[in-house]
């Protein structure tokens, strides 16, 4: 069994540099894609507060294809530059959303949400897929955890086989 603990008495750096430890303890051992991606997602889910949807969409030639995630029912495939996934996708860049509903173009997969922190995974230089994190607050995701999620990627990418045929 394995335990997630936080001290919920540190800083906020602190805390996602103990979890990232954590999780490369919980992937450690296994390097089958899917499997670390359904660990990972439900790890963030677990362990970062005021959160309605964590998952991977993985790159699929110019659009992105639903893969392991916690919460409810999702879009399917999403465009290249479509919404906040098919932008971070687009562009390879982090998109952190204070309000998605002042997002043109926004795709609204569940109306709760209100915030979204979409991060390419890149590996070798080429998409492999993007993190999405939603939240039902406003304005939940800070620069902190944003780097927080760029260093569970590093574990994530690490400790698992992500180059496969596309």
């Amino acid at each position: 069994m394995f335990t997630i603990e936080v001290d919920s008495t540190v800083s906020l750096e602190i805390a996602y540099q103990e979890l990232n430890a954590q999780l490369a303890a919980l992937l450690g051992g296994e390097r089958d894609l899917i499997c670390n991606a359904a660990q990972f997602s439900a790890f963030v889910m677990q362990t970062i507060p005021d959160l309605n949807w964590s998952g991977f969409y993985f790159a699929r030639n110019e659009e992105l294809v639903l893969g392991p995630y916690v919460g409810k029912v999702a879009c399917t495939r999403i465009p290249f530059g479509r919404g906040v996934c098919g932008k971070a996708a687009q562009t390879l860049q982090v998109q952190r959303i204070d309000d998605v509903h002042a997002f043109d173009g926004h795709i609204a997969c569940d109306a709760v949400s209100a915030s979204e922190l979409v991060v390419p995974v890149v590996v070798d230089g080429k998409l492999v897929a993007v993190f999405d994190m939603d939240s039902p607050k406003v304005g939940r995701f800070s620069e902190i955890d944003q780097a927080g999620i760029a260093s569970f990627l590093a574990t994530f990418i690490k400790a698992t086989d992500v180059t496969w045929s596309l």
